[in-house]
Protein backbone atom coordinates (compact mmCIF):
# COMPACT_ATOMS: atom_id res chain seq x y z
CA UNK A 1 0.00 0.00 0.00
CA UNK A 2 0.96 3.57 -0.75
CA UNK A 3 -0.69 6.80 0.63
CA UNK A 4 -0.45 10.18 0.09
CA UNK A 5 1.32 12.41 3.17
CA UNK A 6 -2.06 12.91 5.69
CA UNK A 7 -3.96 11.34 3.36
CA UNK A 8 -3.68 13.94 0.82
CA UNK A 9 -5.22 13.64 -2.77
CA UNK A 10 -2.57 12.31 -4.89
CA UNK A 11 -4.59 11.48 -7.61
CA UNK A 12 -6.81 14.38 -9.03
CA UNK A 13 -7.96 13.82 -12.87
CA UNK A 14 -8.24 10.75 -14.95
CA UNK A 15 -5.36 11.48 -16.88
CA UNK A 16 -3.60 11.46 -13.11
CA UNK A 17 -4.66 8.04 -12.34
CA UNK A 18 -3.36 7.29 -16.32
CA UNK A 19 -0.21 8.11 -15.79
CA UNK A 20 0.14 6.60 -12.52
CA UNK A 21 -0.93 3.19 -14.09
CA UNK A 22 1.61 3.78 -17.14
CA UNK A 23 4.67 4.26 -15.03
CA UNK A 24 3.59 0.67 -13.65
CA UNK A 25 3.62 -0.84 -16.83
CA UNK A 26 6.80 0.90 -17.37
CA UNK A 27 8.69 -0.04 -14.50
CA UNK A 28 7.31 -3.59 -14.11
CA UNK A 29 8.85 -4.14 -17.68
CA UNK A 30 11.91 -3.34 -15.66
CA UNK A 31 11.27 -5.17 -12.46
CA UNK A 32 9.22 -7.86 -13.42
CA UNK A 33 6.53 -9.42 -11.11
CA UNK A 34 3.30 -10.65 -11.04
CA UNK A 35 0.45 -8.42 -10.29
CA UNK A 36 -2.78 -9.67 -9.15
CA UNK A 37 -5.65 -7.61 -7.64
CA UNK A 38 -4.67 -3.64 -7.24
CA UNK A 39 -6.29 -0.66 -6.77
CA UNK A 40 -5.91 3.13 -7.10
CA UNK A 41 -8.12 5.62 -5.38
CA UNK A 42 -7.70 9.40 -5.02
CA UNK A 43 -5.01 9.24 -1.69
CA UNK A 44 -4.09 5.80 -1.99
CA UNK A 45 -3.07 2.54 -3.69
CA UNK A 46 -3.32 -1.19 -2.80
CA UNK A 47 -2.27 -4.20 -4.70
CA UNK A 48 -1.55 -7.87 -4.32
CA UNK A 49 1.76 -8.75 -5.76
CA UNK A 50 3.85 -12.08 -6.01
CA UNK A 51 7.81 -11.29 -6.82
CA UNK A 52 11.02 -13.48 -6.61
CA UNK A 53 13.06 -11.00 -5.34
CA UNK A 54 12.09 -8.48 -2.35
CA UNK A 55 14.80 -5.76 -3.61
CA UNK A 56 13.83 -5.59 -7.02
CA UNK A 57 10.38 -4.83 -6.44
CA UNK A 58 11.85 -2.23 -3.69
CA UNK A 59 13.45 -0.97 -6.64
CA UNK A 60 10.23 -1.04 -8.86
CA UNK A 61 8.54 0.99 -5.72
CA UNK A 62 10.89 3.72 -5.46
CA UNK A 63 11.46 4.28 -9.27
CA UNK A 64 7.23 4.72 -9.65
CA UNK A 65 6.71 6.71 -6.37
CA UNK A 66 9.93 9.04 -7.50
CA UNK A 67 8.51 9.35 -11.04
CA UNK A 68 4.72 10.00 -10.23
CA UNK A 69 6.07 12.83 -7.64
CA UNK A 70 8.00 14.25 -10.36
CA UNK A 71 5.02 14.38 -12.07
CA UNK A 72 2.43 15.74 -10.01
CA UNK A 73 5.42 18.15 -8.80
CA UNK A 74 5.55 19.70 -12.42
CA UNK A 75 2.25 19.86 -13.30
CA UNK A 76 0.41 21.02 -9.80
CA UNK A 77 3.27 22.29 -7.90
CA UNK A 78 3.80 20.56 -3.99
CA UNK A 79 6.02 21.04 -1.35
CA UNK A 80 6.84 18.91 1.62
CA UNK A 81 6.31 14.76 1.84
CA UNK A 82 4.51 13.57 -0.81
CA UNK A 83 3.91 10.32 -0.18
CA UNK A 84 3.22 8.46 3.92
CA UNK A 85 6.26 6.95 4.49
CA UNK A 86 7.82 4.42 1.95
CA UNK A 87 5.27 1.73 1.48
CA UNK A 88 4.07 -0.36 3.03
CA UNK A 89 4.16 -4.43 2.58
CA UNK A 90 2.91 -7.67 4.21
CA UNK A 91 2.90 -11.26 3.24
CA UNK A 92 0.17 -13.36 2.50
CA UNK A 93 0.17 -17.27 1.32
CA UNK A 94 -1.57 -18.24 -1.95
CA UNK A 95 -5.03 -19.55 -0.68
CA UNK A 96 -8.58 -18.51 -0.28
CA UNK A 97 -7.58 -15.89 2.08
CA UNK A 98 -5.18 -14.22 -0.70
CA UNK A 99 -8.41 -13.94 -3.27
CA UNK A 100 -10.72 -12.70 -0.84
CA UNK A 101 -7.41 -9.80 0.15
CA UNK A 102 -7.71 -9.28 -3.66
CA UNK A 103 -11.38 -8.20 -3.71
CA UNK A 104 -11.67 -6.32 -0.58
CA UNK A 105 -8.98 -4.25 -2.31
CA UNK A 106 -11.46 -3.97 -5.06
CA UNK A 107 -14.27 -2.98 -2.94
CA UNK A 108 -12.70 0.24 -1.17
CA UNK A 109 -14.02 2.68 -4.14
CA UNK A 110 -17.40 1.43 -2.74
CA UNK A 111 -16.70 1.87 0.74
CA UNK A 112 -15.25 5.14 0.28
CA UNK A 113 -18.38 6.11 -1.22
CA UNK A 114 -16.55 6.66 -4.81
CA UNK A 115 -19.13 4.57 -6.48
CA UNK A 116 -21.77 2.09 -5.77
CA UNK A 117 -20.67 -0.66 -7.78
CA UNK A 118 -16.98 -2.27 -7.80
CA UNK A 119 -17.72 -2.24 -11.68
CA UNK A 120 -18.05 1.32 -11.88
CA UNK A 121 -14.38 2.16 -10.64
CA UNK A 122 -12.32 1.92 -13.80
CA UNK A 123 -8.38 1.82 -11.70
CA UNK A 124 -8.93 -1.03 -10.19
CA UNK A 125 -8.86 -5.00 -11.31
CA UNK A 126 -12.12 -6.07 -10.64
CA UNK A 127 -13.84 -5.28 -14.07
CA UNK A 128 -10.94 -8.21 -15.42
CA UNK A 129 -11.98 -11.05 -12.81
CA UNK A 130 -15.55 -10.21 -13.31
CA UNK A 131 -16.05 -9.61 -16.24
CA UNK A 132 -13.39 -10.39 -18.24
CA UNK A 133 -11.95 -7.17 -19.37
CA UNK A 134 -8.76 -7.30 -20.95
CA UNK A 135 -5.51 -5.66 -19.18
CA UNK A 136 -2.01 -5.75 -19.92
CA UNK A 137 -1.07 -5.15 -15.77
CA UNK A 138 -2.47 -8.41 -14.35
CA UNK A 139 -1.24 -12.09 -13.89
CA UNK A 140 -4.18 -13.94 -13.03
CA UNK A 141 -3.58 -16.08 -10.06
CA UNK A 142 -4.28 -19.18 -9.85
CA UNK A 143 -6.54 -19.45 -6.90
CA UNK A 144 -8.71 -17.17 -9.54
CA UNK A 145 -8.10 -20.40 -12.18
CA UNK A 146 -9.29 -22.68 -9.93
CA UNK A 147 -12.87 -21.29 -9.00
CA UNK A 148 -14.33 -22.90 -12.09
CA UNK A 149 -12.74 -24.14 -15.69
CA UNK A 150 -15.69 -22.30 -17.94
CA UNK A 151 -14.32 -18.55 -17.86
CA UNK A 152 -18.17 -17.31 -17.56
CA UNK A 153 -18.87 -19.36 -14.32
CA UNK A 154 -15.51 -18.17 -13.22
CA UNK A 155 -15.97 -14.60 -13.16
CA UNK A 156 -19.75 -15.20 -11.76
CA UNK A 157 -18.10 -16.93 -8.69
CA UNK A 158 -15.40 -14.23 -8.09
CA UNK A 159 -18.58 -11.56 -7.75
CA UNK A 160 -20.66 -13.51 -5.93
CA UNK A 161 -17.18 -14.47 -3.60
CA UNK A 162 -18.25 -13.13 0.40
CA UNK A 163 -15.70 -11.28 2.06
CA UNK A 164 -14.74 -13.29 5.45
CA UNK A 165 -14.70 -11.28 8.81
CA UNK A 166 -11.28 -12.26 9.06
CA UNK A 167 -10.13 -10.10 5.91
CA UNK A 168 -12.17 -7.37 6.83
CA UNK A 169 -10.88 -6.95 10.75
CA UNK A 170 -7.18 -7.55 9.32
CA UNK A 171 -7.43 -3.96 7.38
CA UNK A 172 -8.90 -2.24 9.92
CA UNK A 173 -5.70 -2.45 11.98
CA UNK A 174 -3.06 -0.26 11.58
CA UNK A 175 -0.29 -2.81 10.53
CA UNK A 176 -2.37 -4.75 8.40
CA UNK A 177 -3.00 -8.00 9.13
CA UNK A 178 -3.43 -9.92 12.80
CA UNK A 179 -0.31 -11.23 14.23
CA UNK A 180 -1.56 -15.30 13.83
CA UNK A 181 -2.42 -14.65 10.08
CA UNK A 182 0.98 -12.48 9.62
CA UNK A 183 3.04 -15.43 11.67
CA UNK A 184 0.45 -18.37 9.25
CA UNK A 185 0.79 -16.66 5.93
CA UNK A 186 4.78 -16.09 6.57
CA UNK A 187 5.44 -20.07 7.47
CA UNK A 188 3.20 -20.75 3.77
CA UNK A 189 6.08 -18.53 2.03
CA UNK A 190 9.02 -20.08 4.16
CA UNK A 191 8.02 -23.48 3.32
CA UNK A 192 7.52 -22.46 -0.10
CA UNK A 193 10.90 -21.26 -0.78
CA UNK A 194 12.31 -24.35 1.37
CA UNK A 195 10.89 -26.60 -0.96
CA UNK A 196 11.99 -24.53 -4.61
CA UNK A 197 15.64 -24.72 -2.80
CA UNK A 198 15.20 -28.29 -2.13
CA UNK A 199 12.92 -30.17 -5.08
CA UNK A 200 12.04 -33.12 -4.07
Amino acid sequence: MTRGNNKNVVFKTNGDFQYYLHLVQKYKAEHPFDLDPYCVIPNHTRCLVQTKKAKDFSLFMKKLNLAYFHYFNRLYGWTGHFWQDRFKSQAVGKDEYFIQCGKYIELNPVRKNLVQKPEEWRYSSYRYYAFGESSNLITPDFFYEDLDEAPLRRREKYANLIIDTIVEESYKKKIWGSDQQRHNEQQKINRKLKNAENPA
